[in-house]
């Protein structure tokens, strides 16, 4: 979250007076890899989530501080530099505690309880390898969900509190964790995630996702109307469609692809065209090129986690082949296999006095 809006310079402009003394300023930019002290028993005229949110602005001095340290330098920031008409609550704070009965549907609790790979395939299809399409979230969950990012939007509009997007691409929508999210969000990953890239994404560390970036993208006439084709910043990808009433928008999939390879050729069996359906999931590699056709009308609201994996990203420095997932590697290895046994048995054949012919 950027805090230009609530921003007092000094006289070299460099940052934010952070108490009485002059010398305590926040950050410029966020700690992104900080997980933050959780403040949701706190008792303040100010939103728990925007103590979580810009305790990655402090100063790394201040960050092994004792959580009533940080409460108070950050207390002492938003009373001063926050009008009282600028402090927002949550609408639905059960979100921001983890309810599985209240967010998913029975069945998907009831395969990740069972956690083997037949109560996974028994709710799933794959219209394509490596793309996993399944029943996941309550629509009562998805209203909620939406509701508070209105609302939180609504207050970043009226206050002219500038955000952070989800990413480069996207020009609406928010970072989930931004606002106080990350905690729910982490155990969706640990819990929900994790078991199933466990079981179908081995190769680019599904049992060893320990981090995630989540976040929520809007399409309409009047947001963003569709998303070019691109590859995710994550092992595992989650795009769970939250709704509302719209046409268009289909996501579309164009094969796995390592970074020597993304933009090579798309083979006829890769092609997949996707429907999006309120509350059903979309479960792929980070690395599964995709993007999404035009919202012709009405609002579609999606809900995406990329999940990520430290282990695979270091592993994935010292690798050359990745032809255990992508495509085009595999292609490439399979064609020097046929080189390599054609050229054998035409040495065969010479040895032996035969025509090739």
């Amino acid at each position: 979250m950027s805090l230009d809006a609530h921003k007092k310079s000094s006289g070299n402009g460099n940052g934010v007076v952070m108490s009485t003394q002059v010398a305590h300023r926040l950050r410029l930019n966020p700690i992104t890899d900080h997980k933050p002290d959780s403040y949701e028993d706190l008792q303040s005229d100010f939103s728990p989530l925007l103590f979580s949110s810009l305790e990655r602005y402090l100063p790394p001095s201040m960050l092994n501080m004792s959580r009533e340290a940080k409460i108070q330098f950050m207390r002492d920031i938003l009373v001063r530099y926050s009008p009282e008409g600028e402090r927002t609550r949550p609408l639905h704070r059960e979100l921001y505690t983890m309810n599985a009965v209240n967010f998913f549907v029975p069945s998907f609790l009831k395969a990740i309880n069972e956690n083997t790979e037949e109560s996974f395939r028994s709710i799933l299809v794959e219209p394509t390898p490596g793309v996993y399409v399944f029943e996941m979230l309550q629509p009562s969950f998805c209203e909620m969900l939406m509701s508070e990012v209105e609302n939180f939007e609504r207050w970043v509009h009226e206050t002219k509190f500038r955000i952070m997007r989800p990413n480069t691409m996207n020009k609406y929508g928010a970072v989930l964790d931004d606002f106080g999210l990350e905690t729910v969000l982490d155990k969706w990953m640990d819990e929900y995630i994790r078991p199933m890239s466990k079981v179908f994404f081995p190769e680019v560390g599904g049992l060893t996702l320990d981090s995630h970036h989540g976040f929520v993208v809007e399409y309409g006439v009047d947001r963003d109307v569709e998303l070019g084709f691109h590859v995710d910043d994550s092992e595992v990808t989650l795009n769970v469609c939250l709704g509302k009433q719209f046409y268009g928008g289909e996501l579309f999939f164009r094969g796995v692809r390592c970074d020597k390879h993304v933009n090579s050729e798309t083979q006829p069996e890769e092609i997949l065209d996707y429907v999006h359906v309120p509350g059903r999931a979309v479960l792929h590699r980070g690395r599964h090129r995709h993007g999404a056709r035009a919202t012709t009308s009405g609002h579609r609201c999606n809900l995406i986690l990329w999940c990520r994996s430290s282990v695979f990203r270091e592993l994935k420095k010292y690798q050359k082949d990745f032809s255990s997932w992508c495509g085009e590697c595999r292609r490439e290895r399979r064609e020097r296999q046929r080189l390599s046994i054609t050229a054998t048995k035409l040495e065969l054949l010479k040895r032996n006095g035969i025509s090739a012919s």
